[in-house]
């Protein structure tokens, strides 16, 4: 097999000795050797980072752009944070890994501790993966297994129960489970061959309710279509599967208020387990710690991850309650441990850095101030929704998103959304291109006059990219 010791010398990382000719040899090796995620490399254009701070990027050309969409939605308290910093180099000095297996380590203990004081209800039980397609994973299995395990109230276990529901257009990762109750073709109809079938019910959409429904009955439109399905199914649903809230790869599809506790109600009634997929809507972004309690929800499975250690290393969780923990115990011969994990489950390094982040969250009282940036936010894009070629607004906490025309879109072109993304990432504001909509979700650091200055760059960026003003 060939390495790089059997290249000639020369040909070996050679360092260009003047900065320009570094940027294009990076961007070079960035085309040859980086295959993105979710990118189309035939089209992709390098866009290297070097350092951040804040919530701003910077290139290695020095290009600084606001982070408008917190590095895919992670980041909370800004790039380069000291406090999270030092966490880190203070672990990497004890211990950088040790397994989950049969050991536990100080710090990953305390994370979990303080994860289960912080978690809603009766939610105290901590189980670590490295990413959220892994939290919703072991969310899944676990209550597959639980079915298969639990006593139904003295009637014996419920092996029938192996079937989920999930919701149109839902989004919940990219490894098999994940994906199967996940919603959006694009992202995994050609994966079809190797997925589970599931129940799937109607995106609750708040701003797509019938003309004739009354917006403060779109919660209720929307449960009375859920009645028939958990009428059906409940015989053999494990549980049902949200993102409490806002379904973000659905488009920032935001769900009407009140749809998540009926949801719950009707879980409850029908003897359903509910699985919060809170990686990419937890951590403040909503306005609560947890988006579950803007409802008062306490789901069954709370799987958190993304903003879990600030943005800075893998880590999530699946947390849950005595009742199914319970339902895995037995002698070492009785096989009813969850056998599921990875070799970085509960990494001391990712650890330390969300027990840092969760600190930030209390010594700058940080919730206490996002009620301000939400309703600067909101002003934004008021204003966004009075521009001719913009056809609705919503928001959601941090977490706001504009539509366009797509009838000014002409044959050919590039649609608006890509123009709009591109026109501002000139200008200085990184957003995740879309066809037809923008979105922000920056990280909760943001102060009151980086949201102007970014929300100016994206108003002056549509009207370039349309030819149209406000």
């Amino acid at each position: 097999m060939a390495t790089g010791m059997d290249k000639p010398v020369d040909e070996v990382d050679p360092q260009p000795a003047d900065t320009h000719a570094l940027n294009d040899q990076l961007t070079d090796w960035d085309r040859e050797h980086f295959w993105h995620s979710f990118t189309q490399m035939q089209d992709y254009q390098p866009l290297v980072i070097e350092r951040a701070d804040g919530i701003w990027l910077e290139t290695t050309d020095g290009q600084r752009l606001i982070d408008a969409a917190s590095s895919m939605w992670c980041n909370v308290h800004g790039h380069n944070h000291p406090v999270i910093n030092a966490a880190i180099r203070d672990q990497l000095g004890r211990v950088a890994h040790c397994t989950s297996l049969g050991m536990g380590n100080d710090t990953t203990i305390r994370l979990a501790k303080r994860l289960a004081d912080m978690a809603p209800g009766n939610l105290r039980r901590v189980l670590f993966s490295s990413d959220g397609s892994s939290a919703i994973e072991v969310a899944l299995k676990a209550a597959f297994q639980y079915w298969q395990q639990c006593d139904n109230h003295g009637g014996g276990p419920r092996p029938e129960k192996t079937k989920f529901l999930a919701f149109g257009d839902a989004y919940h990762g990219d490894t098999v489970g994940a994906a199967s109750v996940g919603g959006i073709g694009r992202f995994h109809s050609l994966f079809q061959p190797l997925l589970f079938d599931v129940v799937r019910a109607p995106l609750p959409n708040r701003d797509a309710v019938p003309l004739e429904v009354n917006p403060a009955d779109a919660a209720a439109y929307y449960l009375e279509q859920l009645e028939p399905l958990f009428a059906e199914h409940a015989h053999e649903l494990a549980a049902v599967v949200i993102e409490p809230l806002v379904q973000c790869a659905a488009g920032m599809v935001m769900h009407p208020p009140g749809f998540l506790a009926g949801l719950r109600e009707l879980a409850t009634r029908h003897d359903v387990l509910l699985i919060a997929d809170e990686v990419a809507v937890g951590f403040g972004k909503t306005g609560t710690m947890f988006a579950c309690e803007q409802e008062g929800v306490v789901p069954d499975f709370l799987c958190l991850g993304k903003g879990l250690t600030g943005g800075y290393l893998p880590m999530a969780v699946t947390i849950t309650n005595d009742a199914i923990y319970e339902a895995f115990l037995g002698d070492a011969a009785s096989g009813r441990q969850l056998y599921h994990g990875h070799t970085f489950c509960g990494n001391p390094l990712a650890a330390a850095a969300a027990m840092a982040c969760l600190d930030v969250f209390e010594q700058q009282q940080l919730l206490d101030a996002l009620p301000a940036k939400f309703q600067r936010l909101s002003g934004w894009f008021d204003r966004l929704a009075q521009h001719p070629a913009v056809t609705s607004t919503r928001q959601t906490g941090i977490i706001a998103a504009a539509n366009f025309d797509t009838a000014r879109e002409l044959s050919g072109d590039q649609p608006i959304g890509r123009q709009v993304a591109a026109e501002a990432l000139r200008r200085g504001v990184w957003l995740r291109p879309q066809p037809h909509m923008l979105y922000v979700m920056p990280p909760l650091a943001i102060s009151l006059e980086e949201i102007d200055q970014m929300m100016t760059i994206v108003e002056q960026s549509i009207e370039v990219a349309t030819g149209t003003h406000r």
